[in-house]
């Protein structure tokens, strides 16, 4: 069952990461470059300190990323 996107969904307000529910982008070759794709974006809907809000416009699964942890071993 699709949800409703969130009343907070702004197309001007978007995150590039890996949607957890649909996977829409694992062929994408610029997604796989880590690069901003044109297709592949997700709603920001809301964000306090590291933890992000998120939902995909084309499956509408939301979720909650924890930006500190996906920085953790990487070299700055």
């Amino acid at each position: 069952m699709r949800l409703p996107l969130d009343p907070h969904a702004d197309p001007a307000r978007r995150a590039w990461v890996a949607c957890p529910g649909c996977d829409d982008a694992r062929d994408c070759g610029t997604c796989q470059d880590r690069r901003n794709c044109r297709s592949h974006w997700r709603y920001l809907i809301a964000n306090k300190g590291p933890r992000v809000h998120l939902q995909c416009p084309n499956c509408t699964h939301m979720w909650t990323l924890d930006t500190s942890r996906e920085r953790r071993g990487r070299r700055v």
